[in-house]
């Protein structure tokens, strides 16, 4: 990716949407129609938004909360991280904890997948707490699992990483 790259050529600073452009061989207002700014080259389109919100939909009917958080992250290990990602995913990973600017960036996007996550088991019928404190558990075991699996050359997948990760999140839980 052309921006990555150069993010991490030349610092985030100091890369501007024109560089970019011309690194990616695209015009400046060929970028601007796919993103707002030279931020979301690195944030996406809310596409994981909408994948949270299916694989909640498509837990099984019985499923626990917590179970239901399981499955959200078995989903985002079959679609988003997959082994073909994981350089990219360190990459980026290197670049945002570079920089404050992307850092808080990366938080509103953590808060808005939480949020996402406690409306979809809402609308399942879990009750406004339970959702909330599943929810949490839930994206705290992701971004374990999300730099676990980020940092490992190689090994297991991102969703048997995540199991895991949700599995010590719970037991931490229940010591508190």
């Amino acid at each position: 990716m052309a921006a990555l790259d150069l993010f991490a050529e030349r610092g985030y600073e100091n890369t501007t949407v024109i560089d970019i452009a011309q690194r990616a061989g695209l015009t400046k207002s060929t970028f601007f129609r796919h993103f707002q700014d030279k931020r979301e080259v690195l944030f996406g389109d809310g596409t994981m938004n909408g994948l949270l919100a299916e694989a909640v939909a498509a837990a099984p009917a019985t499923a626990a909360p917590l179970e239901v958080v399981a499955h959200v992250l078995d989903a985002f290990g079959r679609r988003a991280f997959t082994p073909a990602r994981r350089a990219f995913v360190a990459r980026r990973r290197a670049v945002i904890a570079a920089n404050p600017e992307l850092q808080e960036r990366e938080a509103l996007k953590g808060l808005g997948l939480t949020a996402s996550m406690t409306e979809a088991l809402r609308r399942r019928g879990v009750a406004d707490l339970t959702a909330c404190v599943a929810a949490e558990l839930g994206a705290l075991g992701m971004k374990i699992a999300y730099e676990r699996w980020s940092d490992a050359a190689d090994g297991d997948d991102f969703s048997e990483v995540a199991r895991r990760a949700l599995d010590e999140v719970q037991a931490a839980s229940a010591l508190c």
